[in-house]
């Protein structure tokens, strides 16, 4: 009976409060994404991503950045150099574990840029319209009117090379959809009964928007977010490739792909492995992306 009795109290029709009708959601939303196998997988990656964040220089077997020239080149499976060794003799596998928590970094700090500045364009377009909206939405299609990563490529070339300036673009270049998304909710929300009594009650349209309409809008832009990861994680890839982002001797996953591709043909495993660890990474994020999508917005399951 004292196991059952947490399940009974999360799944009650009728909520004693506002903690416990918060808990019982989250418990539901919890059960229906188990429920996909794909959602799952995408979660273990994720956290797979985060754990070897967090420990990988702990397991990471060699310096990332030291060179033994008189290892250069060495196969997967040689004794000490478990995935090999790249054309500087670094050890492939300590990279990698060092690259993640670069990896991880960017795609934090891109999340938080963007996530915050498209929710409020969005939002306050939508809620305040008239010219506002007519402004801010034409400066959110100038920047959605350039491709992603030639736009990024075009800012990091005027900022200069580096993982701080490869953030900054790739934030300038991702924010749009998010504006787009929050400008869609805050229209079908604005003229709702709730929105009228709070101001009736003096709310203010700051108050309004960032107590009331803000949150109703955060379930689709966390679905956006997640989704955009594997691209976010590929345009920085993409920027460490062409040598504008993570400069050397950085273990950057697209930086170490960058190095191994004179030599494909022959050391095969200096490019693929990397190239595996963003692929990987990046059907990670999309598979969880998917499932949260189900689980925040049952609507787009069912279509």
């Amino acid at each position: 009976m004292s196991e059952s009795s947490p399940r009974a109290w999360l799944l009650a029709e009728a909520p004693a409060s506002r903690h416990q009708a918060w808990l019982g959601r989250a418990y539901r939303s919890w059960r229906l994404f188990r429920r996909n196998p794909l959602a799952m997988a995408g979660l273990s990656v994720v956290l797979a991503l985060l754990l070897l964040a967090v420990i990988g220089p702990w397991l990471a077997p060699h310096d990332p950045v030291a060179q033994i020239l008189d290892r250069r080149l060495l196969p997967p499976g040689t004794p000490g150099n478990l995935l090999g060794t790249d054309e500087l003799g670094r050890d492939i596998l300590s990279r990698l574990l060092y690259g993640a928590r670069i990896t991880l970094t960017i795609v934090i700090m891109v999340a938080v840029l963007v996530a915050p500045l498209g929710l409020l364009v969005g939002t306050v377009a939508g809620y305040a319209g008239g010219w506002l909206d007519t402004v801010l939405m034409r400066l959110t299609d100038i920047f959605l009117a350039f491709p992603r990563l030639i736009l990024a490529l075009a800012l990091v070339a005027a900022l200069g090379p580096g993982i701080e300036n490869a953030v900054i673009a790739i934030a300038l270049t991702t924010w749009p959809p998010y504006a787009r998304i929050a400008r869609a909710e805050t229209l079908t929300v604005r003229g709702s009964d709730f929105i009228a009594a709070a101001r009736l009650q003096g709310a203010s349209p700051i108050r309004l928007v960032v107590g009331h309409v803000m949150p109703l809008c955060t379930s689709s832009v966390i679905v956006r977010v997640t989704l955009d990861m594997a691209g976010i994680i590929l345009t920085a890839a993409g920027l460490g490739f062409l040598g504008l982002g993570a400069q050397p001797p950085s273990p950057e996953w697209g930086a170490m792909v960058a190095s191994g591709h004179g030599v494909l043909l022959d050391h095969w495993w200096v490019a693929t492995m990397p190239g595996l660890a963003i692929f990987v990474v990046a059907l990670g994020f999309n598979l969880l992306g998917d499932g949260l999508r189900d689980v925040l917005d049952p609507r787009a399951g069912q279509g």
